[in-house]
């Protein structure tokens, strides 16, 4: 399968749940690579620390920021189980790349109604794409949050009536994921019984509940 992390707006968290998916399928036997489309070239900083830090290699990353993925991934996927596009925001030139070599889309959200009102864009680009691609699945997901304060209800509740739907899963905003970041590890890798391993443990499963199929490129 090849998941995309897209949404125009920065800053949602695309990178860290790219890294954290990858990370879980890995630690179930997956054989993963993620593709760093963003030319900030966050998720390669990542690895290529890990790396310097001699931390075990649990999957690849390639950055491919660049308007043919379309056309390349379909060779990449041939030699893994999962592809995870870390994309760009506000380049819908890379970004409509991504989604036509996509099998799922994942569009990660913050709680506040303005990601809500803000994904237009994202949806347009989706639509185009289904032109092309009818099957193409996508989902939101609420990221960064306190599941349980109102303003997480209220986002979930604006995106509610939306194509594609809310995922049931929700991603807090964890201390833990900053101390991932900052030393090149995982969350689960800190603390493989936390919330946030937890979270990305049930993100995981509920994707795959999906049965989301490889489609023709």
């Amino acid at each position: 399968m090849i998941l995309a992390l897209l949404n125009q707006k920065g800053g949602v968290g695309k990178t860290t749940l790219a890294l954290h998916l990858a990370g879980e399928w890995a630690q179930r036997g997956k054989r993963v690579t993620v593709i760093d489309a963003d030319p900030q070239g966050s998720a390669l900083d990542w690895s290529q620390q890990r790396a310097r830090e001699r931390f075990p290699r649990m999957f690849g990353v390639l950055g491919l920021a660049r308007d043919t993925l379309h056309r390349e991934a379909p060779e990449l996927v041939r030699g893994v189980d999962h592809i995870i596009i870390d994309g760009p925001p506000r380049v819908a030139s890379l970004m409509r790349s991504a989604l036509l070599a996509a099998d799922f889309v994942l569009i990660p959200v913050q709680p506040s109604p303005l990601d809500g009102w803000g994904s237009a864009e994202m949806l347009a680009l989706l639509s185009e794409a289904r032109i092309y691609r009818p099957q193409l699945a996508a989902r939101f997901v609420l990221n960064r949050c306190g599941a349980r304060t109102i303003i997480a209800r209220e986002t979930a509740d604006t995106l509610a009536d939306h194509d594609p739907p809310m995922l049931a899963s929700t991603v807090g905003q964890r201390v833990v994921f900053a101390r991932a970041a900052q030393s090149s590890q995982l969350a689960s890798e800190i603390d493989r019984d936390g919330f946030a391993a937890r979270e990305i443990q049930a993100l995981i499963d509920e994707i795959a509940k999906l049965h989301i199929e490889r489609l023709a490129p």
